[in-house]
């Protein structure tokens, strides 16, 4: 490799990538747009709670709660409806009664009562639903502690602080941020190919390797350099910062092989922004299920892009460390390097 030509195609490269009106301004746009985005959106959660309620028998005292300020009750004919309705993080907790309930109580008996959760409900709902389930248990009885409940988590169980949607979002934009340049790289490169300058270049002392770091290194700038940015302007490096960056960089030598590959495969540019749009359109079904806990089952882990967002969601919204991402980053940097090759050898067939 010749260091040499190697910052003389970097150079042409960044011309190239300027001179592309279209490109340049989603960059540059698009980075002031997410970063806007995230101040935007709210930064508080509501306090109110939601709570579903299953109770095949019921009293006047079941209804005298739905009037206690700070709560909303709503109640269900069949558990796997609530269960459903809790899972779809439509409440923040759903209880289920016995159906003899009234003559465990009778009987001077502790009824064992169910308390489903979403799987990112914070310890203080928690608490509060036992405080409620004891305010229940007093109306009925007397007694405040005349109950045994049993607590499932709905959905992978990932305990932490209540997130405000500004904090879901914030892996959501920093991983669509690295995929837009997916598009900005393979475009890049297949106007060289339809324009002949990649074969020119190799009738020169110019090698085939020589091309690939250049433009390796300008797609990492871009995607990585972004990516910094929108997280330190975020907070997004507030906990382990260093493992929030190679999870980046890795996922910034990922974009390059992508672009790689779809150029490879587009026989022009407007076939790049084709193909390019369904990668990134499948690359960020992940995202949403951090917007939404719940929205989605294990399928989405065939896609790889969701170990870059369960990875960054798991370090800058509930404090994982190394020993909680390390597979994540296996399995990232698998796929990276995978990408890479074959984006590498797809390019150089086409390249002569």
């Amino acid at each position: 490799m010749n260091f040499r030509i190697v910052k003389a195609l970097l150079k042409k490269d960044w011309t190239l990538f300027t001179n592309n009106r279209f490109y340049m301004l989603i960059t540059i746009v698009g980075v002031i747009f997410y970063i806007g985005i995230y101040f935007i959106l709210p930064s508080t959660v509501d306090e109110k709670f939601n709570v579903a309620i299953y109770a095949p028998e019921t009293t006047s005292s079941f209804s005298s709660l739905s009037n206690q300020e700070g709560i909303s009750i709503e109640y269900f004919s069949d558990e796997s409806s609530l269960k459903q309705a809790v899972l779809d993080h439509k409440f923040q907790a759903g209880i289920t009664l016995p159906s003899n309930i009234m003559e465990v109580w009778s009987a001077g008996d502790k009824p064992v009562i169910t308390i489903y959760y979403p799987s990112d409900t914070s310890p203080e709902i928690k608490d509060a639903m036992v405080t409620f389930i004891k305010e229940l248990s007093y109306q009925q009885t007397g007694q405040i502690l005349n109950f045994d409940t049993e607590q499932e988590i709905l959905g992978p169980d990932m305990m932490g602080d209540q997130l405000t949607l500004r904090e879901r979002m914030r892996p959501f934009l920093a991983v669509f941020l690295l995929l837009v340049e997916i598009l900005s790289l393979a475009s890049l490169i297949s106007v060289e190919i339809e324009q002949g300058t990649a074969r020119a270049l190799l009738t020169t002392t110019v090698r085939v390797g020589d091309i690939f770091v250049a433009k390796g290194i300008l797609g990492i700038g871009l995607a990585l350099g972004q990516a910094i940015l929108f997280m330190a302007l975020v907070g997004g490096f507030a906990h382990e910062p260093f493992a929030v960056l190679i999870t980046l960089l890795l996922s910034s030598i990922m974009v390059v092989g992508i672009g790689f590959l779809l150029a490879s495969i587009a026989r022009d540019v407007t076939a790049v922004t084709g193909w390019g749009m369904l990668i990134l359109v499948i690359f960020t079904i992940p995202g949403f299920g951090i917007i939404t806990p719940g929205l989605l089952t294990d399928w989405v882990k065939i896609i790889p892009s969701y170990y870059l967002t369960d990875t960054v969601n798991r370090i800058i919204n509930y404090g994982s460390g190394w020993h909680d991402i390390a597979q994540n980053l296996v399995i990232l940097a698998a796929f990276t390097a995978l990408v890479i090759w074959g984006g590498m050898a797809a390019l150089r067939r086409r390249y002569h």
